[in-house]
């Protein structure tokens, strides 16, 4: 069978009544040759019977392992050149897809960011601005929506961080620092958003919580000086502080300031080290060989 250009991977949990439409769109748009992937994620409705019935191909996990874990599962089973990774309730326009695809050979990954009209809410607006500042911090480039599940890529360019993603919503945060730190070209593109069929399953305390760890944990692991070195300026400025004021109420330097100094140094040189670990970590990783079947076109 023909390698296809594009292979288009929905990762989908219970979206039964609202995949239909969203297949449908997708066929009604004009695509280079094409294979749709949809994952069920361990369902309990009639999505993997929908998926197939509108000409899918379905991989089926035997219970619900996570949207990222999803994810990668289509990553391993798709075959085009390039990969567009979607959700399956509505959100993603697929009339989109054709205007992404037209960036498609001048950069690495092409991501849909949503207008301003598109959030759910205006807690989800700031959480995600909020992320995007600091994604953007560590990235030292204008990330504008961290957290859209909406891109397109290469798919020998998603396999090289596979691994890493996680199982659960926050793939794209690992996704995005991965490309811009190894120097893939990245390229934002507005969309306005559609609104989704049923009940989000992201719970914005829980998931914000454990997302604001992830990303902490995701920057640390690409760019971890940009992480330590503020925290290592933050101890040495209130040390440095807290000896001058002691030194001019009390004429003595206290325990205290120290301690403050003498844990920014060590915050420091954690830093220093952290950072050339990821350097070797991204070094192994750039220079992996890619698979045979991953060259061919």
């Amino acid at each position: 069978m023909a390698r296809p250009e594009l292979s288009i991977i929905i990762p989908a949990y219970n979206e039964a009544g609202a995949l239909g439409p969203v297949l449908e769109a997708i066929r009604a748009q004009p695509l280079p040759v094409h294979e749709l992937i949809v994952v069920d994620d361990g369902s309990t409705d009639d999505t993997g019977e929908v998926a197939a019935a509108y000409g899918a191909r379905v991989v089926r996990h035997p219970y619900n392992i996570g949207n990222g874990a999803a994810v990668k599962s289509g990553l391993r089973a798709a075959r085009g050149t390039y990969v567009l990774l979607m959700d399956g309730d509505g959100q993603h326009p697929p009339s989109a897809i054709p205007t992404l695809l037209t960036s498609r050979t001048d950069y690495h990954m092409v991501v849909a960011a949503r207008v301003l009209a598109s959030e759910a809410s205006w807690l989800r607006l700031l959480a995600n601005r909020f992320y995007s500042w600091f994604a953007s911090y560590v990235a030292q480039y204008r990330v504008q929506d961290l957290t859209s599940g909406f891109r397109l890529m290469r798919r020998r360019d998603a396999l090289r961080f596979v691994d890493m993603l996680p199982n659960t919503f926050s793939y794209p945060t690992t996704l995005t620092l991965a490309f811009l730190r190894s120097g893939l070209a990245v390229q934002y593109v507005t969309v306005e958003f559609g609104r989704r069929t049923g009940t989000s399953k992201i719970h914005l305390w829980e998931d914000g919580t454990r997302f604001l760890l992830i990303i902490s944990r995701v920057a640390t692991l690409f760019a971890p000086f940009r992480v330590f070195l503020p925290v290592s300026m933050a101890f040495f400025v209130t040390g440095l502080g807290y000896y001058a004021y002691t030194f001019l109420t009390a004429h003595r330097f206290t325990n205290m300031a120290a301690l403050l100094l003498s844990t920014s140094v060590v915050i420091f040189m954690l830093g220093l080290v952290s950072e050339q670990i990821a350097q070797l970590r991204m070094d192994r990783i750039n220079s992996a060989p890619v698979a045979a079947e991953d060259e061919q076109s």
